[in-house]
């Protein structure tokens, strides 16, 4: 109790920090009034190129004061924008610091904070942000860097001190001079580019002592916007038709609102009036000249930053001409036998086109001609000649087709042949009479003549190769001999006679029924008569029902005869009958006759196109009624619901269709109606299985990450088939497991995570249709950091003021990427990030430098703090002659002999009482925990009187430096009897006098508590 008492009394007097040199932030983007008002029109043009969805606009922190390096004690203004930047939004924050991750919900879009750590927000209706890191320092030199730096940018770099350092500033990067400030605390980037990447700091003069060096800054310059991108509407167009060009970039988020402009060129000459707000640019109509290289530029209106994209050709494309055909000679194309040339040819030349020849539209020849006027073909004239011809020219764009030229070789008719011919194959009267004359050969037109025993019945003219026909009715009158004659201008040529006779056939007979109103009755008997008025004897009748013969009679004369029969249910249809005398039959009219009949029963069947019924098949209902008078009405059903109906009006089954759904399970029937009775058919069951869909497999863990030693729960699900379902579990294709679900719900498989759990997994569906498999999902299994070891290297056995110390943080076991953090009295030194093998931190020895070291280890699944090293450096008060240092230490007797007599003062209370205060500052660094590890071959002791300097007279938090000497005289003494140091500590990281060659041991011991005294302790 009287330490803390103690360290109260002097707490405002040690923690009182100096006036800070105050500079306000200044950074300058150089941004005209003109552009300014520009960005608010730019950012709805830049909506309708930028080729990512709005939605993929993440949160952004502007930070005011614009710093991610503060002095404790001071606040900054966080400001959350998301897409469309309202300021009265709600807005969620994040705080993560050593492990510990706090959230909380703001009214507006900002927020005040004053503590180190990493900052996100995420406002409504954007993604989360990135990470902010914020330091809010207690070192006595801090350099300030603004959060973004873009291409362009007018970059202040600010160094900041308290009052006790004298900013005689050099500022440094990548740890060589870059500039020396006098006066001023700012080092000026005016235009931002590549080159200004690096590590950045600053150093600057305690009054009283030593360089100061403050935290490292790193820049990393980024694009505004990405390189455009060329995109053109046709690279080959064909001549006289438009292009469209387009120049595709993206801005960065932080430059949403930064205007853009574009400029278009050819062949590095630009397009148009000049550069334009607009990303595309239309050239209404390209010509061969527009050939060339074509490429784009995108500028920042505001910041002076261009990017050029690639060069793109356009080669415009020019399409072959109407070609001409043209005929040699032209006089001599009547006879069989010339020799006749065809030419085809278009007005321009091209490097290579193809011409093809056409007769009445089918191809004869085609020819490719490179620098050639056209392409020519020859052949010697038959009759098959005559005809249309014309030509095609293409030359890779499209063919164009020539004007048509006509050719016509004239040919001396052949003699005509003279067919007659009936449609009922009888020449007799009534018959119709076709006669056709036809010479094979002969050019058109031929006028064909038809004669009957040298009486002309008349003429034709045929234009096209087949002949003419005429057509009459015969008579008795038309039986003798026939001929035709063909002329085409060369004289007529005659065929052959055909002779002709005339026969009369039968007429057409008439079938009547015996008893007409008794033919709805099973068992009547019926009699059937046919009768022909007119033919020639002898007479065959035949009589038929629905095609199928009945029965025959023939008879000598013209008279009837008759057919009789039973009537069944099979008797209803239509009847008719035949007369025929050999030259053809004739066919009475139909006479209908029905005969009622009742339905029966009807059969329904059920037919899918599997043994067993699904989801999606096509089920056909069927429906029959065996016997029963058409026409016959279907109803079908369904659970007793009708689904439909089907009238069969000649009797037979009817049919109905379904594509089968879940609800379609259950009984089926059907029913038979012809007006007499219904008949309902038995029920039949039906149950449609339902395949499963895709299974969704999800993760259930105790945390967002899956980390070794949690539980892993593996849930698959289909949400639609058939129970039961087998479900499957896989683990990189390899099967972990089965589980079985009789009902829905799906299945679940649990995991007890280690690191090989990391991969694919998948899940698989069966209810014994088709398997259907999941999509992949990925699993990676973080494992925490191990705490970490902290070893301090020096180049030497003895250290002194001056030296470069190494300290190597290093955490066995993690998953990459592991941030560590270098602490010296619980002040941040610096922090490195590592795949692997720890991060080291190099740190020029002063004074200031004796206390307490540790180190923390954090891959974002809990930090682990090292073992605390503790650095005591001897042999101060020798370097600090001169009157200053006396000076100094003078001043401060009086306060180490009230913290000497307070120190006394509390052991002896401690002892007196009989118990040991948790950390006893009246023992020394031997008395500490027995269980520390015993080191042996160390030298011995001599004269371990401790002698402390106060190293930090300016009254700031105290550290004490400690010497030991170790005489080498006594070294095979205390080794011989490693018993007087089993029960001692290792000791700390020392610097030993000159006088003695020193043993170096590192140690783990915590400091006593820092009290500042005024004399050498006894």
């Amino acid at each position: 109790m009287l330490l803390w008492v103690i360290l109260l009394v002097l707490a405002p007097v040690s923690g009182q920090f100096g006036k800070v040199q105050n500079c306000d932030f200044n950074i300058t983007f150089g941004v005209s009034y003109e552009c300014l008002n520009m960005m608010k029109w730019q950012r709805s043009i830049d909506f309708l190129w930028d080729p990512l969805p709005l939605r993929t606009y993440k949160s952004i922190i502007f930070l005011q004061p614009p710093w991610t390096t503060v002095f404790r004690g001071e606040r900054v203004n966080l400001t959350c924008k998301g897409f469309g930047f309202y300021s009265s939004q709600k807005t969620k924050w994040y705080y993560r610091h050593l492990g510990k991750e706090i959230s909380r919900e703001t009214q507006k879009n900002t927020l005040e904070v004053q503590e180190s750590g990493e900052y996100r927000c995420q406002a409504q209706g954007s993604p989360l942000s990135s990470p902010v890191s914020l330091d809010f320092s207690s070192a006595s030199l801090i350099l300030q860097a603004p959060l973004s730096v873009f291409e362009g940018d007018s970059v202040v770099l600010r160094c900041r001190a308290k009052a006790e350092v004298t900013l005689k500033t050099t500022i440094y990067k990548n740890e060589n001079v870059l500039a020396f400030l006098n006066k001023t605390t700012d080092f000026h980037i005016s235009h931002a580019s590549l080159k200004d990447n690096g590590a950045y700091r600053c150093t600057g003069y305690k009054e009283t002592c030593c360089l100061v060096s403050s935290n490292t800054v790193k820049i990393q310059v980024q694009e505004s916007f990405t390189r455009p991108v060329l995109r053109v509407s046709s690279f080959q167009p064909i001549s006289g038709s438009p292009v469209t060009l387009t120049c595709e970039t993206r801005l960065s988020l932080e430059r949403s609102d930064v205007p853009l402009q574009f400029c278009f060129f050819r062949n590095d000459q630009m397009l148009g009036s000049g550069c334009s707000l607009s990303p595309k640019f239309r050239i209404t109509a390209m010509w061969s000249k527009d050939s060339g290289s074509y490429w784009c530029k995108a500028a920042t209106m505001c910041y002076n930053t261009t990017s050029n994209s690639l060069r793109s050709w356009i080669q415009v494309l020019i399409p072959a001409s109407h070609p001409v055909l043209t005929l040699s000679p032209e006089k001599a194309l009547n006879f069989e036998g010339t020799k006749v040339k065809l030419h085809c040819e278009t007005q321009e030349d091209s490097l290579r086109t193809l011409y093809k020849f056409y007769h009445d539209g089918v191809p004869l020849r085609h020819k490719s001609v490179r620098c050639e006027k056209g392409a020519s073909i020859s052949f010697s004239l038959t009759t098959e000649h005559s005809g249309n011809y014309y030509c095609t020219a293409d030359n890779g764009h499209g063919a164009k087709p020539s004007e048509a030229v006509s050719l016509s070789v004239t040919v001396p008719v052949s003699r005509p042949v003279l067919t007659l011919s009936s449609a009922e194959d009888l020449i007799s009267e009534g018959a119709k009479l076709t006669l056709h004359c036809e010479a094979q050969r002969g050019s058109l037109p031929i006028v064909y003549q038809f004669h009957h025993e040298d009486a002309s019945l008349g003429n034709r003219s045929a234009h096209s190769a087949g002949g003419v026909a005429i057509s009459f009715s015969l008579t008795a009158d038309h039986s003798g001999n026939y001929y035709c004659t063909a002329n085409n201008g060369f004289g007529p040529q005659r065929s052959e006679a055909v002779s002709l006779s005339i026969t009369v056939p039968v007429s057409r007979p008439v079938l009547t029924l015996s008893s007409a109103e008794a033919l709805t009755f099973e068992g009547a008997t019926v009699t059937l008569y046919c009768e022909v008025q007119r033919g020639s004897p002898r007479i065959l009748y035949q009589f038929y029902h629905e095609d199928v013969p009945l029965g025959s009679n023939s008879t000598p004369s013209v008279g009837k005869v008759s057919f009789s029969f039973s009537l069944t249910a099979a008797h209803s249809g239509n009847y008719y009958c035949t007369a025929d005398n050999g030259f053809g039959p004739q066919r009475s009219e139909a006479v209908s006759l029905f005969v009622t009949v009742p339905v029966s029963r009807p059969i329904l069947t059920l037919r899918v196109p599997r043994a067993q019924a699904v989801v999606g098949d096509l089920l056909e209902l069927r429906c029959e009624a065996l016997r029963g008078s058409p026409p016959i009405m279907y109803w079908f059903y369904h659970e007793d619901v009708t689904l439909g109906s089907s009238s069969v009006p000649s009797g037979g089954e009817a049919s109905f269709n379904l594509s089968l759904t879940a609800e379609h399970s259950g009984n089926y029937s059907c029913e038979a109606n012809n007006g007499l009775v219904a008949q309902h058919s038995d029920t039949i069951s039906l149950s449609v299985i339902v395949p499963v869909s895709r299974p969704i497999l999800t993760f259930r863990a105790p945390r967002a990450q899956a980390v070794v030693g949690d539980l892993l729960e593996l849930h698959c699900e289909a949400l639609r088939g058939s129970s039961p379902i087998l479900y499957w579990f896989y683990h990189e294709d390899v099967t972990l497991g089965k589980v079985s679900a009789p009902s829905g719900g799906g299945a679940y498989f649990n995991l007890s995570l280690t690191t090989e759990h990391s991969g694919i997994y998948s899940c698989e569906a069966d209810n014994g249709l088709e398997a259907q498999r999941s999509e992949m999902v990925t699993l990676k299994v973080a494992v925490p950091v191990s705490r970490p070891v902290l070893t301090l290297r020096a180049p030497r056995a003895q250290v002194a003021v001056g030296d470069l110390l190494e300290l190597h943080c290093e955490a066995l076991r993690g998953s990459p990427l592991i941030l560590y953090q270098f602490y010296h009295e619980d002040v941040t030194l610096g922090n490195s990030s590592a795949l692997s093998g720890g991060a080291f931190f190099n740190l020029s020895l002063t004074a200031e430098h004796s206390g307490n070291y540790s180190c923390e280890a954090d891959n974002g699944l809990g930090a682990q703090r090292s073992e605390t090293v503790t650095l005591y450096l001897t042999g101060l008060t020798e370097n600090r002659s001169g009157p200053v240092a006396t000076g100094v230490t003078g001043g401060l007797l009086s306060l180490a002999g009230l913290a000497a007599g307070a120190l006394l003062l509390y052991c002896w209370l401690s002892r007196k009482t009989g118990r040991e205060p948790a950390s006893d500052p009246c023992r020394s660094p031997s008395d500490l925990d027995s269980q520390e590890p015993t080191y042996h071959n160390v030298p011995a002791w001599e004269e371990l009187q401790p002698v402390y300097s106060n190293v930090n007279p300016r009254g700031e938090n105290v550290v004490y430096s400690e010497v030991r000497i170790i005489r080498e005289k006594k070294k095979h003494a205390v080794a011989s009897n490693p018993r007087h140091l089993r029960n001692k500590v290792s000791l700390p990281f020392c610097m030993a006098s000159p006088t003695s060659r020193p043993t170096l041991v590192l140690t783990h011991v915590p400091l006593p508590p820092r009290v500042p005294v005024s004399s050498t302790l006894k």
